[in-house]
């Protein structure tokens, strides 16, 4: 098979072609003999010759039309108006495909995106629109091909991310860097808390981020207060010495629905909690029956309650309840969060990882159902700073068993 030349003339031959044709066309009969004549002896056509003679004349100005410099520009134009058109469709498939992505997307998406369009763009001019070089992509691609050519950081971050989605996944996608990276230690892989940070950023992984409060404390200044006995200090050497409550609201479609807690200071554990309709004793005090009937030994008087001044937990039917389970009544002072702050760090919690990540919500059912989750969730499997990164259900075991060896001891 006899491959087709394409001849190129230079510059130089082109000029020295019109120059001749314009020296010597008198000697022919018209301008179309002239370049067939002359074309044939320098070895071009004639409609080539008579093109170039043409243009030259538009460039002295002899003849109407676009000269060579503005046919150069207009064709650069054109080129880039179809440049611009393909980077403006590439941006628009890539705006819905990394939506919501933010100002660079994870490497690994866009990856994921070039693989599906290279087919319809090419890789360079997608390369080009996103920040990723093309290298980039054909390296990463030639270890898809062959994963013995990643590098071992590559193949340790392939290893970790795994073990990071899980974790994170597992934990109701709830969970940034700093929980991750304790709970990676826990099941003992090694890692630096800036590798987790890295891995989850390229992954597109984030934690959830607590909003702001709302108090829904309506005090009732008319009845008696018990004193504040625990002044913020929220410590407790055992379970069942410190227990804090309070309450928070969800908006639903069907109306306001109020979620209250009790919570045991020791290990942070949620010992009670009720969901209701409407915000009156009867939601806190059934509560607080819970965590009594699941908590409170027999004989234990050195039970301390705290909570704000609502009116509900000042009430007579509360009050009256705490005293018959012998547990001493602590309220802080007006209108400061910071005196029930560890009920509050609990509502805010609540309402980060449960109430603005699922919602918006339909009814008092459902708030119920996925409440019923979070606190199983919270007590089992969550890791609290505060005891250490231990959820606390586990934090209340280890205390048991140090109880029991002691008592072995004795």
């Amino acid at each position: 098979m006899v491959e087709k030349k394409t001849s190129r003339y230079s510059p130089e031959f082109r000029e020295r072609a019109v120059r001749l044709l314009e020296e010597h066309r008198s000697d022919y009969p018209s301008i179309s003999a002239a370049c067939r004549e002359i074309g044939g002896k320098l070895g071009c056509s004639g409609d080539s010759l008579h093109d170039w003679w043409k243009q030259a004349r538009r460039d002295a100005g002899a003849q109407p039309g676009p000269t060579t410099t503005e046919r150069a520009r207009i064709k650069a134009l054109e080129r880039e108006v179809r440049e611009l058109r393909q980077a403006n469709e590439i941006l628009k498939k890539a705006s819905a495909y990394f939506c919501p992505g933010g100002a660079r997307p994870p490497v690994s998406q866009m990856i994921a995106f070039i693989e599906t369009y290279r087919a319809d763009y090419g890789v360079e001019p997608i390369c080009h629109v996103l920040p990723i070089a093309p290298s980039t992509f054909y390296h990463q691609a030639a270890i898809a091909r062959d994963p013995t050519r990643a590098s071992p950081r590559a193949r340790r971050d392939g290893e970790l991310m795994e073990h990071i989605r899980r974790i994170w996944q597992d934990n109701r996608a709830v969970y940034g860097a700093r929980k991750v990276w304790h709970s990676l230690r826990r099941e003992g892989h090694p890692v630096a808390r800036c590798t987790v940070e890295r891995l989850m950023r390229q992954m597109g992984l984030k934690g959830v981020i607590r909003g702001r409060q709302v108090t829904t404390t309506r005090p009732d200044t008319a009845r008696p207060c018990p004193d504040d006995r625990v002044n913020r200090q929220f410590r407790a050497e055992a379970p069942n010495q410190l227990w804090v409550s309070d309450f928070t609201y969800v908006q639903t479609w069907n109306g306001m629905v109020y979620v209250a807690f009790v919570v045991d200071v020791f290990a942070r554990r949620i010992v009670g909690w009720k969901v209701s309709t409407s915000m009156t004793t009867q939601c806190v005090l059934d509560a607080l029956e819970q965590a009594i009937w699941q908590r409170k030994p027999a004989g234990n008087t050195a039970l301390i309650h705290h909570s704000d001044r609502g009116s509900q937990y000042l009430s007579i039917r509360y009050t009256e309840r705490l005293a018959l389970a012998d547990i001493d009544a602590s309220v802080g002072t007006v209108g400061d969060s910071y005196d029930n702050a560890l009920a509050e760090t609990i509502n805010g919690l609540y309402k980060a990882e449960v109430i603005h990540r699922l919602g918006p919500w339909k009814s008092m059912a459902q708030v119920e159902w996925e409440t019923l989750r979070w606190v199983d969730w919270y007590n089992n499997q969550r890791l609290l700073a505060p005891i250490g990164y231990r959820p606390p259900a586990e934090a209340e075991r280890a205390f048991y068993a140090d109880q029991n060896k002691l008592d072995i001891a004795a």
